[in-house]
């Protein structure tokens, strides 16, 4: 696997005040490249393409406006034909085009608890982002293999406590889940309840199960199995805690003897009061 970072690459996308908004990192895994657009968004969200030999794949495309116009920039400078467009967690900017979504999340997304998140961000942000898509959607049984573009696409369930989306696995060398292991405290949108911890730390197994070398989620960008592996120690090291704290302030403590000086520590008051939610 060889890492390339937009700069090493040579490529602009639309100019120099579009590359402060976004950055592109590109994996290398010889039969297919991963490209990695990190849109610096309000919400943290990541979008990707992978570039087959015969062709290319979104996931995730941006929401935010400006982040549509640099990655549908970028995309076209590939000089492929995009072959599929894959919505696992997020909707966003793939407008009239047709996408793959995992079986059950076009319902979810047009009901109400999808539904009312977008209309949240639809009243925070206003015009900055685009509307909701209106292509046509072809849904993939969980637990199949697609393969577009030349490359294999293992759809698996993800976390029982999240979206009813999937873990895919692309290549046998990328696993893609909601949001990437990281060497940090979980936030409170993760791990919104105590089931949430054992939900995140099964798939957490699962996914280093796998053959995959880089681990990539819709918030987070891609990172290697050794935050994979960290972030399962972690989950692992709070679950015990969780289990000997009596209140979200013992919990918080605990987390901060444990792990000091970790990057997420001034998340950690809302991430406790979720996990102890009887106190």
């Amino acid at each position: 696997m060889k890492k390339q970072t937009l700069a090493t690459l040579g490529i602009t996308l639309s100019g120099a005040a579009a590359q402060e908004k976004g950055r592109m990192e590109v994996y290398d895994f010889d039969s297919f490249k991963l490209h990695v657009y990190y849109t610096n968004d309000a919400l943290g969200d990541a979008s990707y393409i992978v570039e087959g030999r015969d062709g290319l794949v979104t996931m995730e495309q941006p929401l935010f406006k400006d982040n549509v116009a640099e990655f549908d920039a970028y995309l076209a400078r590939l000089g492929k034909e995009v072959v599929a467009r894959v919505t696992d967690y997020h909707v966003g900017g793939t407008g009239h085009d047709e996408v793959v979504m995992p079986a059950g999340m076009k319902q979810f997304t047009d009901g109400d608890v999808y539904g009312g998140m977008m209309q949240g961000f639809a009243q925070a942000f206003g015009d900055a982002i685009v509307g909701l898509p209106d292509g046509n959607v072809t849904e993939v049984d969980f637990d199949s293999t697609q393969v577009y573009a030349g490359v294999t696409f293992d759809f698996h369930h993800g976390a029982a406590t999240d979206f009813p989306a999937a873990m895919i696995v692309i290549g046998g060398k990328v696993c893609y889940t909601h949001w990437a292991p990281a060497k940090a405290h979980a936030n409170a949108l993760q791990l919104s309840s105590p089931g949430a911890v054992d939900a995140e730390l099964l798939m957490a197994e699962q996914s280093l199960a796998t053959s995959a070398e880089l681990f990539a989620g819709g918030h987070g960008g891609a990172v290697g199995r050794a935050e994979a592996e960290a972030h399962l120690s972690y989950l692992k090291r709070l679950k015990s805690l969780l289990a000997e704290c009596n209140d979200a302030q013992s919990l918080a403590a605990a987390l901060r003897e444990a792990y000091p000086g970790l990057h997420g520590e001034d998340g950690l008051g809302a991430l406790c009061k979720a996990l102890c939610p009887g106190e």
